[in-house]
């Protein structure tokens, strides 16, 4: 059997900086962070293990003892940022810097009077997050379809940002038909360096194997996109958080095993599985 393991598999550079400044604090009593400090079920159990109180709406500081809050890696809107500080806690700014990018460009246009659309999944936190740095009405774009109904006044310069781990192909996908539609676009290329490195080694990886296998957690966008890319390309691919998930895979000796992770998996997971296909091999 060969597996095969992508380079850029596992944390990314922003996830593993939200972790560490939590680690960092731990000591720190009492200490919240402001939603899930990343999309993994693991990391956060871990963390809140050792105490730390996840906080999923500015009016549960009502009730809870001042302390620290750390902003996660898919940051918040600056109404957040406003409401931890005057209700006395002090903050640790754990976003994202290609995410804090976003959010200065979103309110600099905003305040130029042009129309924000933000390219991503609505209910993502990044996409909220980013939403609550306009100061006017923006749009969201989800896909394809999306695009093709998109119908604004066309007297207003239009600011078009990316959620950080969208599909690079079809965000170019999306500008093209806004621009068919003759409309003055403004592009700002925000979908994350690491994210496209990620999304390009994982197609070419699952068109070279046999089962192709995507660690990271449910409820996370960027391994979502992962398993969507190596589908499409690969029929046996399988999207899994650990390696009870594996639990009825059986590989044969001569296959060729693909494997990677989203950006908010840590390397000892990824290890485990990888040690767990090794001891599923079959004659």
């Amino acid at each position: 059997m060969e597996i095969i393991v992508a380079k850029s598999a596992g944390f990314c550079f922003g996830v593993d900086r939200a972790v560490k400044y939590v680690y960092d604090n731990i000591d720190q009593k009492p200490l919240y962070t402001y939603g899930p400090i990343i999309h993994n079920p693991h990391v956060v159990n871990d963390i809140k293990d050792k105490g730390v109180i996840a906080i999923n709406d500015t009016e549960e500081f009502d009730h809870v003892p001042k302390g620290t809050v750390i902003i996660r890696s898919h940051g918040v809107g600056e109404k957040v940022y406003d409401s931890i500080t005057e209700k006395g806690f002090s903050i640790i700014d754990a976003t994202c810097p290609y995410v804090k990018k976003i959010h200065h460009i979103v309110n600099d246009y905003s305040k130029k009077g042009d129309t924000i659309v933000i390219v991503g999944d609505s209910n993502h936190p990044e996409v909220i997050g980013i939403k609550g740095w306009s100061n006017l009405d923006t749009i969201i774009i989800q896909n394809i379809e999306d695009a093709k109904k998109f119908n604004v006044s066309k007297k207003k310069t239009i600011c078009v940002v990316a959620q950080t781990t969208f599909n690079y192909i079809k965000f170019q996908e999306i500008i093209e038909i806004l621009r068919s539609k003759g409309y003055d676009v403004v592009i700002k290329e925000t979908i994350c360096s690491a994210t496209q490195k990620r999304q390009k080694e994982a197609i070419e990886l699952s068109s070279e194997v046999d089962t192709m296998i995507v660690i990271g957690g449910r409820h996370s966008s960027n391994t979502q996109k992962l398993y969507q890319l190596c589908k499409n390309q690969c029929d046996n691919t399988y999207h899994v958080e650990t390696i009870e998930d594996l639990e009825l895979l059986v590989l044969r000796s001569d296959e060729k095993i693909g494997i990677t992770a989203g950006a908010s998996t840590p390397k000892n997971i990824i290890q485990e599985v990888i040690t767990h296909v090794r001891s599923t091999e079959r004659n």
